[in-house]
Protein backbone atom coordinates (compact mmCIF):
# COMPACT_ATOMS: atom_id res chain seq x y z
CA UNK A 1 0.00 0.00 0.00
CA UNK A 2 0.93 3.75 -0.13
CA UNK A 3 1.97 5.67 2.26
CA UNK A 4 -0.43 7.50 3.70
CA UNK A 5 0.39 11.25 5.45
CA UNK A 6 -1.58 13.21 7.88
CA UNK A 7 -2.05 16.54 6.00
CA UNK A 8 -2.92 18.86 9.24
CA UNK A 9 -0.63 21.59 9.19
CA UNK A 10 -0.53 22.90 12.62
CA UNK A 11 0.62 19.39 13.50
CA UNK A 12 3.32 19.47 10.76
CA UNK A 13 4.73 22.69 11.99
CA UNK A 14 4.69 21.33 15.70
CA UNK A 15 6.90 18.50 14.19
CA UNK A 16 8.67 19.87 12.41
CA UNK A 17 9.35 19.27 8.66
CA UNK A 18 10.57 20.75 5.16
CA UNK A 19 12.63 22.87 4.45
CA UNK A 20 12.75 26.92 6.06
CA UNK A 21 12.47 26.79 9.71
CA UNK A 22 13.00 30.22 12.42
CA UNK A 23 15.74 29.16 14.64
CA UNK A 24 14.23 30.83 17.78
CA UNK A 25 17.54 31.43 19.07
CA UNK A 26 18.65 33.65 15.78
CA UNK A 27 16.92 36.82 13.85
CA UNK A 28 16.74 36.19 10.48
CA UNK A 29 17.61 39.19 7.90
CA UNK A 30 15.94 39.43 4.30
CA UNK A 31 18.24 38.40 1.42
CA UNK A 32 19.04 41.43 -0.74
CA UNK A 33 17.62 38.85 -3.36
CA UNK A 34 13.93 38.33 -1.93
CA UNK A 35 13.73 42.00 -4.21
CA UNK A 36 13.71 39.84 -7.56
CA UNK A 37 11.35 37.49 -5.84
CA UNK A 38 7.47 37.62 -5.28
CA UNK A 39 6.40 38.51 -1.60
CA UNK A 40 5.88 35.26 0.04
CA UNK A 41 2.03 36.07 0.74
CA UNK A 42 1.32 36.74 -2.74
CA UNK A 43 3.75 33.64 -3.95
CA UNK A 44 1.60 31.15 -1.61
CA UNK A 45 -1.92 32.76 -2.71
CA UNK A 46 -1.13 32.60 -6.54
CA UNK A 47 0.36 28.39 -5.15
CA UNK A 48 -2.88 28.08 -3.44
CA UNK A 49 -5.18 29.21 -6.91
CA UNK A 50 -2.92 26.93 -8.96
CA UNK A 51 -3.31 23.92 -6.65
CA UNK A 52 -7.10 24.01 -7.17
CA UNK A 53 -6.89 25.07 -10.58
CA UNK A 54 -4.36 22.10 -11.52
CA UNK A 55 -6.39 19.32 -8.90
CA UNK A 56 -9.63 20.88 -11.49
CA UNK A 57 -7.58 19.81 -14.76
CA UNK A 58 -6.20 16.91 -13.98
CA UNK A 59 -9.30 15.10 -12.46
CA UNK A 60 -11.59 16.49 -15.58
CA UNK A 61 -8.74 15.38 -17.93
CA UNK A 62 -8.94 11.64 -16.09
CA UNK A 63 -12.25 11.65 -16.23
CA UNK A 64 -12.57 12.30 -20.21
CA UNK A 65 -10.18 9.84 -20.37
CA UNK A 66 -11.74 7.01 -18.29
CA UNK A 67 -15.02 8.01 -19.96
CA UNK A 68 -13.54 7.44 -23.79
CA UNK A 69 -11.67 4.20 -22.60
CA UNK A 70 -14.79 2.67 -21.34
CA UNK A 71 -16.98 3.01 -24.43
CA UNK A 72 -13.93 2.06 -26.78
CA UNK A 73 -14.16 -1.55 -24.83
CA UNK A 74 -17.48 -2.67 -26.90
CA UNK A 75 -14.60 -2.93 -29.91
CA UNK A 76 -14.22 -6.89 -29.00
CA UNK A 77 -10.78 -6.29 -30.81
CA UNK A 78 -9.64 -3.67 -28.92
CA UNK A 79 -11.04 -4.96 -25.52
CA UNK A 80 -9.16 -8.19 -26.11
CA UNK A 81 -6.10 -6.20 -26.97
CA UNK A 82 -6.45 -4.20 -23.79
CA UNK A 83 -7.06 -7.13 -21.63
CA UNK A 84 -4.12 -8.95 -22.68
CA UNK A 85 -1.71 -5.76 -21.89
CA UNK A 86 -3.19 -4.98 -18.92
CA UNK A 87 -2.73 -8.88 -17.42
CA UNK A 88 1.05 -8.13 -18.77
CA UNK A 89 2.00 -5.31 -17.98
CA UNK A 90 1.49 -3.13 -14.72
CA UNK A 91 0.90 0.44 -16.36
CA UNK A 92 -0.39 0.23 -19.98
CA UNK A 93 0.50 3.38 -21.83
CA UNK A 94 -2.90 3.44 -23.44
CA UNK A 95 -3.14 6.66 -25.39
CA UNK A 96 0.03 5.17 -26.89
CA UNK A 97 -1.86 1.97 -27.93
CA UNK A 98 -4.82 3.91 -29.06
CA UNK A 99 -6.20 4.27 -32.85
CA UNK A 100 -8.51 6.74 -33.90
CA UNK A 101 -11.13 8.79 -32.21
CA UNK A 102 -9.47 6.98 -29.11
CA UNK A 103 -6.16 8.39 -29.30
CA UNK A 104 -7.57 11.85 -30.42
CA UNK A 105 -9.30 11.81 -26.86
CA UNK A 106 -6.32 10.13 -25.37
CA UNK A 107 -3.91 12.76 -26.38
CA UNK A 108 -6.34 15.91 -25.71
CA UNK A 109 -6.42 14.73 -22.14
CA UNK A 110 -2.65 14.22 -22.07
CA UNK A 111 -2.36 18.19 -23.38
CA UNK A 112 -4.36 19.27 -19.99
CA UNK A 113 -2.77 16.90 -17.43
CA UNK A 114 1.27 18.20 -19.05
CA UNK A 115 -0.28 21.65 -19.14
CA UNK A 116 -2.13 22.25 -15.88
CA UNK A 117 1.16 20.50 -14.03
CA UNK A 118 3.46 23.22 -15.36
CA UNK A 119 5.68 20.64 -17.28
CA UNK A 120 7.13 20.82 -20.68
CA UNK A 121 5.25 19.63 -23.85
CA UNK A 122 8.16 17.43 -24.29
CA UNK A 123 7.40 15.68 -21.35
CA UNK A 124 5.13 13.30 -23.75
CA UNK A 125 2.20 11.20 -22.64
CA UNK A 126 1.53 10.65 -19.16
CA UNK A 127 -2.07 8.82 -19.15
CA UNK A 128 -1.61 5.42 -17.52
CA UNK A 129 -4.13 2.18 -17.70
CA UNK A 130 -3.97 -0.12 -15.17
CA UNK A 131 -5.95 -3.14 -13.21
CA UNK A 132 -7.16 -1.92 -9.58
CA UNK A 133 -5.76 -4.35 -7.45
CA UNK A 134 -4.56 -7.46 -7.92
CA UNK A 135 -7.43 -9.39 -6.60
CA UNK A 136 -9.40 -8.61 -9.66
CA UNK A 137 -6.69 -10.83 -11.67
CA UNK A 138 -8.67 -13.47 -11.78
CA UNK A 139 -11.81 -12.19 -12.71
CA UNK A 140 -10.61 -10.39 -15.79
CA UNK A 141 -8.48 -13.42 -17.29
CA UNK A 142 -11.96 -15.58 -16.67
CA UNK A 143 -14.02 -12.87 -18.98
CA UNK A 144 -15.65 -10.67 -16.77
CA UNK A 145 -16.10 -7.27 -18.10
CA UNK A 146 -13.83 -4.56 -17.08
CA UNK A 147 -15.35 -1.51 -16.13
CA UNK A 148 -13.27 2.17 -16.09
CA UNK A 149 -12.43 4.67 -13.52
CA UNK A 150 -10.06 7.57 -12.75
CA UNK A 151 -7.47 7.78 -10.65
CA UNK A 152 -8.75 10.58 -7.39
CA UNK A 153 -6.53 12.11 -5.06
CA UNK A 154 -8.89 12.24 -2.41
CA UNK A 155 -7.94 10.09 0.74
CA UNK A 156 -11.17 10.75 2.43
CA UNK A 157 -13.23 9.60 -0.63
CA UNK A 158 -15.99 7.28 0.09
CA UNK A 159 -17.06 5.84 -3.23
CA UNK A 160 -15.28 5.66 -6.82
CA UNK A 161 -17.00 6.11 -10.04
CA UNK A 162 -16.60 3.41 -12.54
CA UNK A 163 -18.06 3.24 -16.32
CA UNK A 164 -18.85 0.22 -18.44
CA UNK A 165 -18.83 0.42 -22.00
CA UNK A 166 -22.28 1.58 -22.50
CA UNK A 167 -21.02 4.86 -20.97
CA UNK A 168 -23.00 3.91 -17.66
CA UNK A 169 -21.84 4.90 -14.46
CA UNK A 170 -21.46 2.86 -11.28
CA UNK A 171 -20.65 3.84 -7.81
CA UNK A 172 -17.96 1.56 -5.87
CA UNK A 173 -16.68 1.21 -2.44
CA UNK A 174 -13.72 3.30 -1.76
CA UNK A 175 -12.54 0.75 1.18
CA UNK A 176 -13.08 -2.50 -0.59
CA UNK A 177 -11.82 -3.24 -3.72
CA UNK A 178 -14.47 -4.93 -5.89
CA UNK A 179 -15.02 -8.71 -7.31
CA UNK A 180 -15.47 -6.70 -11.11
CA UNK A 181 -12.34 -5.73 -12.57
CA UNK A 182 -11.54 -2.28 -12.76
CA UNK A 183 -9.05 -0.63 -15.00
CA UNK A 184 -7.86 2.89 -13.46
CA UNK A 185 -6.79 5.51 -15.55
CA UNK A 186 -3.60 7.24 -13.66
CA UNK A 187 -0.75 9.63 -14.47
CA UNK A 188 2.43 8.09 -14.90
CA UNK A 189 3.85 9.52 -11.61
CA UNK A 190 7.15 8.75 -12.17
CA UNK A 191 7.66 10.34 -15.39
CA UNK A 192 5.73 13.48 -14.11
CA UNK A 193 7.89 13.54 -11.24
CA UNK A 194 10.97 13.14 -12.81
CA UNK A 195 10.19 15.76 -15.26
CA UNK A 196 8.77 18.03 -12.71
CA UNK A 197 11.83 18.03 -10.46
CA UNK A 198 13.54 19.42 -13.10
CA UNK A 199 11.29 22.19 -13.51
CA UNK A 200 11.26 23.07 -9.76
CA UNK A 201 15.37 23.27 -10.50
CA UNK A 202 14.62 25.44 -13.85
CA UNK A 203 12.33 27.68 -11.51
CA UNK A 204 14.77 27.86 -8.33
CA UNK A 205 17.44 28.66 -10.27
CA UNK A 206 15.65 30.80 -12.01
CA UNK A 207 14.99 33.09 -8.74
CA UNK A 208 18.21 33.06 -7.59
CA UNK A 209 18.26 29.58 -5.21
CA UNK A 210 20.75 27.59 -6.26
CA UNK A 211 19.14 23.90 -7.32
CA UNK A 212 20.80 21.15 -9.08
CA UNK A 213 20.64 17.40 -8.44
CA UNK A 214 22.92 14.86 -5.93
CA UNK A 215 25.18 14.17 -8.92
CA UNK A 216 26.01 17.36 -10.28
CA UNK A 217 29.66 18.95 -8.59
CA UNK A 218 29.33 22.36 -8.33
CA UNK A 219 33.14 23.51 -7.74
CA UNK A 220 36.44 22.62 -8.87
CA UNK A 221 36.73 18.52 -7.53
CA UNK A 222 38.74 18.60 -4.61
CA UNK A 223 40.88 15.50 -3.74
CA UNK A 224 40.11 14.28 -0.19
CA UNK A 225 43.23 15.55 1.54
CA UNK A 226 42.22 19.19 0.53
CA UNK A 227 38.24 19.01 2.19
CA UNK A 228 38.82 21.11 5.14
CA UNK A 229 39.15 19.08 8.44
CA UNK A 230 35.78 20.40 9.52
CA UNK A 231 34.29 19.02 6.33
CA UNK A 232 35.53 15.20 6.75
CA UNK A 233 33.50 12.68 7.81
CA UNK A 234 35.15 11.46 11.26
CA UNK A 235 37.68 8.47 11.09
CA UNK A 236 37.88 8.68 7.25
CA UNK A 237 41.40 9.17 6.42
CA UNK A 238 42.65 11.69 3.60
CA UNK A 239 43.53 10.62 0.37
CA UNK A 240 45.10 12.16 -2.56
CA UNK A 241 41.46 10.95 -4.97
CA UNK A 242 39.91 13.78 -6.80
CA UNK A 243 35.91 14.02 -6.18
CA UNK A 244 33.76 14.95 -3.55
CA UNK A 245 31.78 13.59 -0.32
CA UNK A 246 28.21 12.64 -0.60
CA UNK A 247 25.45 11.03 1.36
CA UNK A 248 24.43 7.70 0.67
CA UNK A 249 20.96 6.02 1.84
CA UNK A 250 21.56 2.35 2.16
CA UNK A 251 18.02 1.61 3.38
CA UNK A 252 14.83 3.59 3.79
CA UNK A 253 11.31 2.40 5.41
CA UNK A 254 7.76 3.74 6.05
CA UNK A 255 5.57 3.07 8.21
CA UNK A 256 1.89 1.14 7.01
CA UNK A 257 -0.78 2.75 6.39
CA UNK A 258 -4.62 2.31 4.98
CA UNK A 259 -5.34 4.27 1.50
CA UNK A 260 -8.34 3.64 -1.03
CA UNK A 261 -7.57 0.72 -3.30
CA UNK A 262 -7.66 3.05 -6.42
CA UNK A 263 -4.67 4.57 -6.03
CA UNK A 264 -1.70 3.33 -7.28
CA UNK A 265 2.43 3.16 -5.77
CA UNK A 266 3.53 5.81 -4.24
CA UNK A 267 5.60 8.99 -6.02
CA UNK A 268 8.14 9.77 -3.59
CA UNK A 269 10.95 12.59 -3.63
CA UNK A 270 12.76 14.55 -1.00
CA UNK A 271 13.87 18.12 -1.05
CA UNK A 272 17.45 18.58 0.46
CA UNK A 273 18.37 21.79 1.70
CA UNK A 274 21.42 24.19 3.17
CA UNK A 275 23.32 27.23 2.90
CA UNK A 276 25.40 26.91 -0.55
CA UNK A 277 29.15 28.03 -0.89
CA UNK A 278 27.80 31.52 -2.09
CA UNK A 279 25.86 31.98 1.46
CA UNK A 280 22.61 31.73 -0.15
CA UNK A 281 19.97 29.00 0.57
CA UNK A 282 19.44 25.87 -2.39
CA UNK A 283 17.36 23.20 -2.67
CA UNK A 284 18.56 20.14 -4.29
CA UNK A 285 15.22 18.07 -4.93
CA UNK A 286 15.90 14.02 -5.75
CA UNK A 287 13.32 11.37 -7.09
CA UNK A 288 13.12 8.63 -5.11
CA UNK A 289 10.75 6.25 -7.59
CA UNK A 290 11.38 2.87 -5.97
CA UNK A 291 9.86 3.43 -2.72
CA UNK A 292 6.29 2.51 -3.79
CA UNK A 293 4.69 1.09 -0.27
CA UNK A 294 4.47 1.42 3.19
CA UNK A 295 6.14 -1.35 5.40
CA UNK A 296 8.86 -2.20 2.62
CA UNK A 297 12.95 -1.90 3.36
CA UNK A 298 14.48 -0.49 -0.20
CA UNK A 299 17.84 -0.22 -0.35
CA UNK A 300 18.52 1.97 -3.02
CA UNK A 301 22.47 3.07 -1.98
CA UNK A 302 20.72 5.99 -3.69
CA UNK A 303 22.89 9.34 -3.10
CA UNK A 304 21.23 12.12 -1.10
CA UNK A 305 23.41 14.67 -0.62
CA UNK A 306 26.34 16.72 -2.35
CA UNK A 307 28.58 18.21 0.32
CA UNK A 308 30.72 19.84 -2.31
CA UNK A 309 27.27 22.30 -2.91
CA UNK A 310 27.26 22.95 0.75
CA UNK A 311 29.03 25.61 3.12
CA UNK A 312 28.32 23.88 6.52
CA UNK A 313 28.19 20.53 6.79
CA UNK A 314 24.91 20.47 7.72
CA UNK A 315 21.97 20.17 5.40
CA UNK A 316 17.94 19.49 6.41
CA UNK A 317 15.73 16.64 4.36
CA UNK A 318 12.23 16.81 3.76
CA UNK A 319 10.64 13.63 2.23
CA UNK A 320 7.38 14.56 0.13
CA UNK A 321 4.34 12.66 -2.05
CA UNK A 322 3.43 13.78 -5.25
CA UNK A 323 -0.05 13.08 -5.54
CA UNK A 324 -1.30 14.15 -8.99
CA UNK A 325 -2.17 17.41 -9.40
CA UNK A 326 1.23 19.31 -8.24
CA UNK A 327 2.14 22.27 -10.74
CA UNK A 328 5.71 22.14 -9.68
CA UNK A 329 6.35 25.34 -11.53
CA UNK A 330 3.88 27.66 -8.75
CA UNK A 331 4.93 25.43 -6.09
CA UNK A 332 9.14 26.40 -6.89
CA UNK A 333 8.04 29.64 -6.53
CA UNK A 334 6.37 29.68 -3.51
CA UNK A 335 9.19 28.16 -2.22
CA UNK A 336 11.35 30.17 -3.25
CA UNK A 337 9.21 33.25 -2.13
CA UNK A 338 10.30 31.98 1.09
CA UNK A 339 13.93 31.33 0.74
CA UNK A 340 15.04 34.29 -0.64
CA UNK A 341 14.01 36.02 2.76
CA UNK A 342 16.95 33.42 4.28
CA UNK A 343 20.20 34.88 4.80
CA UNK A 344 23.29 33.37 6.00
CA UNK A 345 24.16 34.52 9.55
CA UNK A 346 27.58 33.09 10.33
CA UNK A 347 26.08 29.72 11.29
CA UNK A 348 24.45 27.04 10.12
CA UNK A 349 19.67 27.60 10.07
CA UNK A 350 17.74 24.32 10.44
CA UNK A 351 15.69 24.77 7.07
CA UNK A 352 12.14 23.40 7.84
CA UNK A 353 9.21 24.64 9.15
CA UNK A 354 9.01 27.70 6.74
CA UNK A 355 8.96 25.80 3.61
CA UNK A 356 5.74 24.23 5.15
CA UNK A 357 4.28 27.90 5.89
CA UNK A 358 5.63 28.60 2.23
CA UNK A 359 3.17 25.89 1.06
CA UNK A 360 -0.64 27.21 1.10
CA UNK A 361 -2.92 25.36 3.75
CA UNK A 362 -5.15 24.13 0.65
CA UNK A 363 -2.21 22.29 -0.13
CA UNK A 364 -2.69 20.07 2.67
CA UNK A 365 -5.62 18.26 1.49
CA UNK A 366 -3.80 15.71 -0.62
CA UNK A 367 -1.21 17.37 -3.04
CA UNK A 368 1.96 16.95 -2.15
CA UNK A 369 1.43 14.74 0.99
CA UNK A 370 4.46 15.64 3.89
CA UNK A 371 5.93 12.25 4.29
CA UNK A 372 9.09 12.64 6.84
CA UNK A 373 11.71 15.36 7.69
CA UNK A 374 15.28 15.34 9.02
CA UNK A 375 16.82 17.84 10.89
CA UNK A 376 20.60 18.65 10.32
CA UNK A 377 21.93 15.81 8.57
CA UNK A 378 25.41 15.95 9.21
CA UNK A 379 28.21 15.18 6.61
CA UNK A 380 29.59 12.58 9.22
CA UNK A 381 26.08 10.89 10.14
CA UNK A 382 26.04 7.25 9.71
CA UNK A 383 23.44 4.49 10.91
CA UNK A 384 19.30 4.44 11.07
CA UNK A 385 18.34 7.63 11.42
CA UNK A 386 14.59 8.45 12.33
CA UNK A 387 12.27 10.95 10.95
CA UNK A 388 11.11 14.02 12.82
CA UNK A 389 7.68 13.07 12.80
CA UNK A 390 8.28 9.27 13.10
CA UNK A 391 6.88 7.88 10.22
CA UNK A 392 10.23 6.51 9.12
CA UNK A 393 13.79 6.05 9.17
CA UNK A 394 17.00 6.22 6.51
CA UNK A 395 20.23 4.38 6.97
CA UNK A 396 22.79 6.40 5.83
CA UNK A 397 26.80 6.53 5.83
CA UNK A 398 29.28 8.94 4.12
CA UNK A 399 30.49 8.01 1.22
CA UNK A 400 33.50 9.51 -1.55
CA UNK A 401 32.73 10.03 -4.64
CA UNK A 402 35.91 9.52 -6.87
CA UNK A 403 36.44 11.22 -9.97
CA UNK A 404 38.80 10.34 -12.93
Amino acid sequence: MRPRHTRRRGTLTATAATLVALCAAQTLSVASAATAAPAPDRAAAAAAHSRTATQAAVTSAQERAAKAVARSLGDASWNKSLRAAALKSAEVPVAERATGSLKAQLAAADQDIVKAKGLDAKTGSLLRLRLGDASMRAALEAGTAPWVAAAVSDDDMTTVTAYDSQGVAHQLSADKAPTRPVYVIDVDGDKALAAGLDVMREEFNKAGVPSAGPGAVNTTPQSQAQVPAAKQPAGVAAVATAGYWSTKITAVHLNNDEEPWIKGGAEIYSLVSGFGLDGKVRVDPVTMPYIKDDGVVYRPNQLLVNWSSYKYNLADVVMMEEDGSTNYRDLAKAVAGILLTITDQGAYIPLVNAILDAIPDSWWTDDPDYVESWYTLAQQSKGTLYGARGNGYMTVEPYFVQQF
